[in-house]
């Protein structure tokens, strides 16, 4: 069977407020590295992936194109382009230069995807047309009302966390997010979310990792460098 087009859109346009740092998260360094360049070395290296969107800050665009694009030697990014106020923006302002096929969305915050990862995605979008990658959660998890007391406990075992890379028939979710932008009040969290809710659509979970986390604060950062150790 001939393979389907794949196309990674990587989100690279969060302030990183949490973090406390001047830098943003996506270009802190880790092994001496932006934490950036190890989920684009990933698509890069990937036989799946022909193509890479890059969405960066607006008035980034030129920083990543020298100090992580054109630096490392990342040959798939076929385009810079600057991000919105939200991240639905962002993933909307990258879908806008896709080509039809399949497109993953990607934070670049979660430097630990990898082509195994992107295999199984490829798998599950080929037969399901809507997935995300995820794991079961450890922890027993709460749904509290506004006064933060305890209103359900959900069962355990049917609890995943969601991550990136998300995975759709690119005419899909650009239908879905087409959608979303005419909408008054937008309030979706993931893009799974907005296929499932603009367009009804059954969304499949596959296997992320453990350690596929987002580097959201100082703690998270210091978790990925002993990854990243064990890793080399």
């Amino acid at each position: 069977m001939e393979k389907t087009y794949c196309t990674a859109v990587v989100l690279a346009a969060g302030s990183g407020k949490r973090m406390g740092t001047k830098v943003h998260k996506q270009y802190l360094l880790m092994g001496g590295k932006p934490v950036l360049y190890y989920s684009l070395n990933t698509f890069q290296e990937s036989p799946l992936i022909d193509e890479i969107i890059l969405v960066c800050g607006s008035g980034e665009e030129e920083y990543c194109r020298c100090e992580i694009v054109e630096k490392y030697g990342f040959e798939k990014v076929s385009a810079i382009i600057p991000g919105g106020a939200q991240r639905y923006d962002s993933v909307w302002n990258g879908l806008q230069k896709t080509k039809d096929g399949y497109v993953y969305i990607h934070d670049g915050a979660r430097p630990f995807v990898d082509g195994e990862m992107l295999a199984r995605a490829y798998r599950c979008v080929s037969e399901c047309h809507a997935c995300v990658a995820g794991m079961p959660s450890k922890d027993t998890v709460k749904i509290a009302d506004e006064d933060n007391t305890v209103q359900q406990t959900p069962d355990r075992s049917r609890v995943w966390l969601v991550q990136t890379p998300q995975v759709f028939d690119t005419d899909l979710i650009r239908r879905a997010y087409a959608r979303l932008m005419e909408q008054d009040e937008i309030a979706v969290t993931d893009d799974a979310m907005v296929a499932e809710q603009m367009l009804g659509c059954r969304v499949k979970l596959f296997s992320g990792s453990y350690e596929n986390i987002k580097i959201t604060t100082p703690e998270d950062l210091a978790v990925a460098e002993v990854f990243l150790q064990r890793k080399s």
